[in-house]
């Protein structure tokens, strides 16, 4: 691919971002008793504390909690929260530094969620991958509640555990033939940054948080993910 194809590409990537438009769910005609809305690594350790604690993802916090004070006054009843609770061992460690550890503060969930009024209707989901697939029984309670076919997903980051539960739903449901809506409000999603030189001598991997913010979530469309600007 020359250079010139891949600027063009990048260049619609950016037309269609720039696109987005707002969700109203009120108008769309979606039942709130058939609609979960899932919070993906909204803990400390991702916020406020630890070596992985990020501004950009503290951040989407207001427009996170307005989204779940909108849904639970709208009828939402289904509120999922998938959170990393890291063993010791895990082989994640190999990759990213220690985070989030099982009865750590970083594994708590965030203030602004726990203090809602309605945060004992919570179902959290402990995970110890970037992924809600394994090891979480999330696939059972899929299977207990078919009745659920639309799905909201905020939370963090972008490329790696938001887009791992977006595609899990979106292929499982594909897989037996469901018919499931999976929608993610791009002002309630957000990734991390780390800087070329940054990254350099740290001796980890570079992330351009604009460039992948933007890619991953243009791949989860591509597959028949619903992403919009924000839901109003």
């Amino acid at each position: 691919m020359t250079k010139y194809m891949k600027n063009k590409f990048l260049i619609w990537i950016i037309q269609w971002f720039d696109g987005l438009k707002p969700l109203e769910l009120k108008d769309v005609g979606i039942d709130p008793r058939k609609t979960a809305l899932i919070s993906v690594d909204m803990v400390k350790g991702f916020c406020s504390l630890g070596p992985l604690a990020s501004g950009d993802v503290a951040g989407i916090i207001p427009a996170i909690v307005k989204l779940f004070e909108k849904g639970h006054e709208w009828g939402i009843r289904n509120f999922l929260l998938f959170q990393d609770t890291h063993d010791p061992k895990t082989p994640e460690f190999g990759s990213f530094p220690p985070h989030c550890l099982k009865g750590s503060r970083e594994a708590e969930t965030i203030d602004e969620l726990k203090n809602l009024s309605f945060s004992h209707k919570f179902r959290v989901f402990e995970k110890n991958s970037l992924s809600p697939a394994y090891k979480t029984w999330f696939d059972g309670w899929l299977n207990k509640h078919r009745e659920v076919e639309n799905y909201i997903i905020v939370g963090n980051c972008t490329d790696l555990c938001i887009y791992s539960c977006a595609m899990h739903l979106r292929l499982s449901a594909n897989a037996f033939n469901l018919k499931r809506r999976i929608i993610i409000p791009e002002n309630c999603v957000a990734t991390y940054n780390m800087a070329v030189e940054t990254a350099k001598k740290l001796g980890a991997m570079p992330h351009d948080r604009e460039l992948l913010h933007k890619i991953f979530l243009y791949h989860l469309a591509l597959n028949g993910v619903e992403v919009v600007k924000s839901i109003i």
